[in-house]
């Protein structure tokens, strides 16, 4: 079965509620490829290493958490841009891409998906835009529980900051690069924060508050959202849909 890319567009963009959302960069359709679509690939980011393995796997659109456009840019297609939009326009590609949409979806969005990959059911959202998560397990986990729970389902190690070793009766977690939500999910009460990066200020506001924090990739973190969109746009719409994982340290 096929598709067409504007019918995606449209119903992916009211799926995610994507009009609600201030942003870094423009959510939906970036670059415009054929009209017709048949086999989707989702990924992390919109890499070359990514669209080229994309390419090879037969795509007709590629949906990704990261697009191509971010605050900042100052539109010239010079260097690794031009390479990336270059190498889509040639193979007639769409790349659809979905920044904090993706993060906030109820359902199928990288909040929500990380958190069920922990046992952790989302109680109620916190901080700007509603983006961040937060669990109220039934029994309090012991940090080390925890832990072990982000490394066995991540696969690698996190960085930890222990806070005072309370027990943790309320956890939360936002995606990526949200070490800056620290103390917002503080404020919201958490006794534990989760996320994919940490900067200097968030060791010593955990030893201050005693609030723990960890740190487990940003890339790590999002894996999720994108290939639990696509395989929604591929019930939905009859499309063949593979995730394709470019790996990332970060």
């Amino acid at each position: 079965m096929t598709t067409t890319r504007g019918a995606l567009e449209a119903y992916a963009g009211r799926l995610l509620e994507m009009d609600r959302f201030k942003d870094y960069g423009p959510n939906g359709l970036q670059v415009e490829g054929r009209a017709e679509i048949r086999h989707l690939v989702s990924g992390v980011t919109a890499s070359l290493a990514f669209i080229e393995a994309a390419i090879a796997d037969g795509a007709d659109a590629l949906l990704v958490h990261h697009g191509l456009f971010w605050r900042g840019q100052d539109g010239r297609l010079t260097g690794w841009l031009k390479a990336r939009v270059a190498r889509l326009i040639a193979a007639d590609l769409n790349l659809f891409a979905y920044h904090l949409p993706l993060d906030a979806h109820p359902e199928l969005g990288n909040n929500a998906q990380l958190g069920q990959r922990l046992g952790l059911a989302v109680a109620r959202r916190f901080g700007e835009q509603q983006l961040g998560a937060l669990a109220e397990p039934a029994q309090p986990l012991p940090l080390a529980e925890l832990v072990q729970r982000i490394e066995a389902a991540l696969g690698r190690p996190a960085t930890v900051v222990t806070g005072d070793g309370r027990p943790l009766a309320r956890i939360a977690w936002c995606t990526g690069g949200a070490q800056g939500w620290f103390e917002a999910a503080i404020a919201a009460g958490a006794d534990a924060f989760l996320t994919g990066e940490i900067s200097e200020p968030q060791a010593h506001l955990a030893r201050e508050t005693g609030v723990a924090f960890l740190a487990a990739g940003h890339h790590a973190t999002e894996r999720y959202g994108a290939p639990a969109l696509g395989e929604h746009l591929a019930a939905q719409f009859g499309l063949s849909h593979r995730f394709i994982d470019i790996d990332n340290p970060a």
